[in-house]
């Protein structure tokens, strides 16, 4: 059964679900289903494979793509006993891909999901091939978010949690997005947010830290994988001078940087979005194709030169 995407939108999405180490991920899945190669979405705090309904639904017309409800969020297993660490979710992530036969991954990635993902890619070279990164990446000497601060300290984080209401996380979501969130994405986003969800976030921010990542820059430099950086100018939680220091980790990045956005680029602007992701992927893919056709390494591909942006 298709879940067919709003009016606009092209390709179909198909539902599924991958189990890793009995955990369930639900999915979204488009393209050539049995394809090794595949544009693969990973969403962050808090997130869920619906937030890239559009995005994958437009790449599905040319390629392979997946986008997973990782661990705790969407509808996913909210297990006691999984490792909620970063280092845990890039071995989740790991297992759902070769359950699913995917041996190569183009990573469009999003908040937690940059180091969740990053980390898959550093151990994993062979099978990555490029990079979107959306506010998100490596941050080297970060400072955590003001929420983040409040998450990782004992029995605020726990007070936070439990008096976090619905019209409270509205309220909140106005900070730093300009542009204003629909509703119904807020709406689900709280939704999902339940209390094994509220759980497992305090678990993950206070057993992080983004330091611990900065090892990953040089493995990953020397891999010179195609990346596109996009980000919203208004980010509170990962300030915009982030997005030039992508480079320091992938040197040939394109750097685009949306002026009217906050956190949320692919749902405050999503045309702007698609217009910078959509042509990248297609480009990532094309060149893969065309190089195992003629039976070469499929290592990507440069993006092109910046069309706005840093």
């Amino acid at each position: 059964m298709a879940t067919v995407l709003p009016p606009g939108e092209a390709g179909l999405l198909r539902p599924g679900e991958v189990r890793v180490d009995g955990v369930r991920s639900p999915l979204l899945e488009g393209g050539p289903h049995h394809a090794e190669e595949a544009v693969v979405f990973v969403h962050g705090n808090p997130g869920s494979s619906r937030d890239w309904v559009e995005l994958a639904g437009a790449a599905s017309t040319f390629t392979r793509v997946v986008a997973l409800d990782m661990p705790a969020f969407g509808k996913a297993d909210r297990p006691k006993r999984f490792e909620y660490t970063v280092a845990g979710y890039a071995r989740h992530l790991a297992g759902a891909l070769d359950g699913l036969g995917i041996h190569r991954a183009h990573l469009v990635l999003h908040d937690f999901g940059g180091p969740w993902g990053l980390l898959w890619a550093a151990a994993h070279p062979d099978a990555f091939r490029s990079a979107t990164l959306i506010d998100t990446g490596l941050v080297p000497g970060y400072r955590w978010h003001y929420l983040a601060r409040i998450w990782r300290t004992p029995l605020l984080g726990e007070l936070f949690m439990a008096t976090a209401s619905r019209a409270a996380t509205r309220l909140l979501l106005r900070h730093g997005n300009p542009r204003g969130l629909p509703r119904a994405f807020v709406d689900r986003m709280y939704d999902d947010f339940d209390h094994r969800t509220r759980r497992a976030v305090l678990r993950l921010y206070r057993a992080t830290d983004l330091r611990d990542l900065d090892v990953l820059a040089a493995p990953l430099r020397s891999l010179r994988r195609p990346a596109l950086v996009v980000w919203g100018a208004h980010d509170p939680y990962i300030r915009r001078a982030y997005a030039e220091r992508q480079r320091e980790v992938f040197p040939d990045a394109r750097v685009v940087v949306l002026e009217g956005s906050g956190h949320w680029p692919f749902v405050d602007d999503p045309g702007a979005v698609a217009a910078a992701v959509i042509p990248f992927l297609r480009e990532q893919v094309a060149t893969a194709a065309a190089a195992t056709r003629a039976g070469e390494p499929t290592l990507g591909h440069e993006p092109s030169p910046p069309g706005h942006g840093g």
